[in-house]
This record gives structure tokens, sequence and C-alpha cells, in this order.
């Protein structure tokens, strides 16, 4: 099968082929021609399966060859992201595919002046990237149209939804066309999602061209597990260990990243960090550094999980587990892509036993674990399994009691046969009264 096969137009082939693509993705292979075919679609597909190809040259020939030029603040389609960097890797694709054809492409997104975004759309843009709170923020400045509305798409539906953008969507979704194209994509769907996106698609057509929420068997993962004061401490060593050259690490917390960065500085390693309280010019210019092997190390939050589209990165780190178990797919979905081989170590301690667990029931596969040595973890970390179970230590027998008048060991209580026995170093508990709180009785 090929691009031509599939119906796409010379220009968009064309682009293709500059850009290197030679053979359609099993995603794109059933993608594009539902969607030349006016089809709402539901897609799920691992993390660098070529999803955006899958949508966007589809949209890009559909608006090409039908419809009337976009009018001033409007927008033909409307593509929404959970971040900034989704935003800027999505759109730079779409711009790519559509060099040789007469449409125009922006991304908005927070973080950012939104004047300049204004101005932008003032002559009205084809196709929109957008993050929905600065979406709606410009429709209420009365920037943004949509009357000329023919296809809405969400990349990263789920994830949207996980971080609280279900109301802005609800906006969203009542100011839009009520005739138009609606297109999911995603790499993990709950059955939540399910639900709720069914109520916004048309008799959708359901795509899931491998399992649901599986990681990439591309993608080679372990634990190791540590206590928690020394998972900087393991993590320095295994990269002297293993001769790392370019690891993405992802943290919990911001704070969380700033110490971890911290750390690595301090100790003479190149490193940067990514999370949602800096500027976006600071987290685009770490993150090209990164992608240029300035930065060996780039420490990011979860926000940068779902917009790092980086070539052959060989190797991703959780140094802290995710809350949402869907975030750990993806992850580890920005090493192993295209068909790359990757590795994706985490270390976890004690108290993140529960998430370990629920990732493991999630993707249906126990994560085989390691120890360092040296850095054997005093706070066991407890065994799992995929079932979702976590396997409680079997406790030690008691020892049997010992008969006759010999001394047994009570704690701080002597039991003794013998009248010369101490007395008791503390004082026995006294009995807590239990009060009545109901309504009192009247007295006759």
């Amino acid at each position: 099968m090929t691009f031509a096969t599939l119906g796409l137009i010379e220009p968009l082939l064309r682009s293709l082929e500059k850009l290197g693509y030679q053979t359609p993705t099993p995603v794109q292979a059933q993608a594009i021609p539902a969607v030349l075919a006016g089809r709402d679609l539901m897609a799920a597909a691992q993390t660098g399966t070529g999803k955006t190809a899958g949508f966007a040259l589809p949209l890009l020939q559909l608006l090409a060859m039908e419809g009337p030029k976009v009018a001033s603040n409007s927008v033909r389609a409307l593509i929404l992201v959970p971040t900034r960097e989704l935003a800027e890797q999505v759109h730079e694709a779409v711009r790519q595919y559509a060099e040789n054809l007469p449409l125009s492409t922006y991304a908005v997104y927070g973080g950012v002046s939104i004047n300049p975004q204004m101005m932008k759309l003032r002559k009205g843009v084809d196709v929109l990237v957008a993050t929905p709170g600065r979406l709606l923020d410009l429709y209420r400045q009365k920037a943004l149209k949509f009357n000329q509305l023919q296809t809405l798409i969400l990349d990263e539906a789920d994830r949207m939804l996980d971080l609280g953008f279900s109301e802005e969507l609800g906006n969203i979704y009542r100011v839009l066309p009520k005739q138009r194209q609606t297109l999911l994509f995603s790499a993990t769907f709950s059955d939540a999602i399910r639900l709720l996106a069914g109520q916004m698609l048309n008799d959708p057509l359901s795509i899931e061209v491998s399992p649901r929420n599986v990681a990439a068997s591309t993608v080679k993962q372990w634990v190791v597990t540590v206590d928690k004061k020394r998972k900087a401490e393991l993590f320095v060593h295994l990269m002297r260990k293993g001769k790392w050259k370019q690891v993405l690490v992802f943290a919990k917390t911001r704070n969380g990243v700033d110490a971890l960065v911290e750390k690595l500085q301090g100790l003479g390693i190149n490193a940067d960090g990514i999370h949602g309280d800096k500027p976006q010019a600071t987290r685009q210019r770490a993150l090209d550094r990164f992608k240029l092997s300035e930065v060996q190390i780039l420490v990011a939050t979860d926000v940068a999980a779902r917009g790092l589209d980086i070539e052959d990165l060989p190797l991703v780190v959780n140094f802290d587990l995710p809350i949402v178990a869907e975030d750990y797919i993806h992850r580890i979905g920005r090493t192993g892509r295209a068909g790359a081989s990757g590795q994706a170590i985490s270390l976890v301690c004690a108290d993140e036993v529960n998430l370990l667990s629920a990732i493991e029931t999630l993707t249906r596969q126990t994560l085989p674990r390691q120890m360092e040595h040296d850095f054997e973890p005093e706070h066991r970390v407890p065994d799992t399994d995929a079932s979702g179970q976590v396997v409680k230590k079997p406790k030690k027998p008691k020892k049997p009691k010992t008969s006759g008048g010999g001394k047994r060991n009570l704690g701080k209580w002597v039991e003794s046969g013998d009248a010369s026995a101490p007395e008791p170093s503390i004082k026995p508990v006294r009995k807590v009264p239990v009060f009545n709180t109901g309504p009192r009785k009247k007295k006759p």
C-alpha cells in the first residue's frame, strides 16, 4: 500500500516524498480513507504511530478541494490539543504537509501575548491548532468566528479531559456549528472518555490499530526499586554507569523538576527543565537545545509528555511515577518511536507501589524489577502483578508462649511467677467512657 492508493492528491504526495514518508502506518491506512469519506472518527493508536498525518493529510485535502475561501477572523478547521508543546508540534507537521497547497495554518496557546494572535486571525485561517483556554479567550474577545467551521479534531482527547478541560470543551462545543465532521485521536481511551466522546460524534467509525492502553513493543521497560530519599543519587549512579548521552526524565511536580535540575547542574551535568510555571519561550528554548543535544538531561513534568517528538531518543526515566496510569504510556512513548527501539526505566519507592500496580493493571504486564548494588531500599517495595494486586509480605509466625514460672517479655511489662518481679514500668490503660451523643431525654 502507498499514500497514492489511499486517494491523496498530488500536492500532498509531493510533500510526503520530501519528508521521506514511504508507506502508510496502520492508523494512517485506516483513518485517511474514512476522513476523506466525511465520516466522524474515533481512532486509538500507540504514540509514535503517525496519528497526526492520519488526520491532517485528509483534512488538508478536503479543505483544498471544497468550501469557500476563509473569511476574516474565521477558521475552517480546528485542531484542539492539551499543551503548548503539542500545539507547536502539530502545527509544524500540518504546515509541512500543506506546503504545496494554498491553505493558511496557525497555532494559538496561552503563556504568550494574545495580541499578535488576534492580529494574525484578522485575515482568517484555514487550519487553526489551539489549546482550549486560549481559544475561548480569543472567541470571547471576538477575534474568532466559527460560522465557516467544517471540521473539529481533538488530538489527545483523553488527556484534555484528564487535565480538567471538560468545562472548556463543553463551552467550545456549544458555540460550534452542529453540522460538522468531528475526529477524536489519542493513544488511550478510557471507557468514561469513550462514553463522553460518543455524545460529540455522529455515527462514528472506531479504529483501534493496537490493543488499548498497551505501550509500544519496541520499548524495553523495567523498574529499579530504591528509597525515596536516594532517588537522585541512584539516577546519577545509573547515568554514569550506563554512560547515558540523552535522557528525558519525568518528575511529578514542578518543585521536583527544579530540585533535580539544580542537583545535576551542581554536579557539572548539563541539564535543564520544563514545567508549567516557566514561560513558553524558556520551555521552547530548553526543548530545542535538548533536540540539538546541547542539553544532556531534560527533566519535565507531564506537561511535556504529549508534545515532544524527538528523533532517536534512546531513554526515558520515570524519576517519579505518574499519578494517572495512562500518563505512563505517553511518557515512555517518547522513545521507541516509528519502529525504533528504546528503553524506559522507572525509579520506584515503597509509597509508589499503588501507582505501580495501577500501571501494570492498565498495561496488562508485570514490569521486571532490579535492585542496584549499594542502593537496596530499606523500605521494601511490595510485589505487584498485572492483576492489580499488591502482594503483601507474609507475617512472621508468633513464637509459642512459654509455660511454667519463667519470665515472659510483654514489651515493657514483665510477667513472672516470682514474687520478687519488679512492678510494671507503665500504668494500665484506663477505660475511656463512651458518651451518648444522641438527643437528651427530659426527666419525668
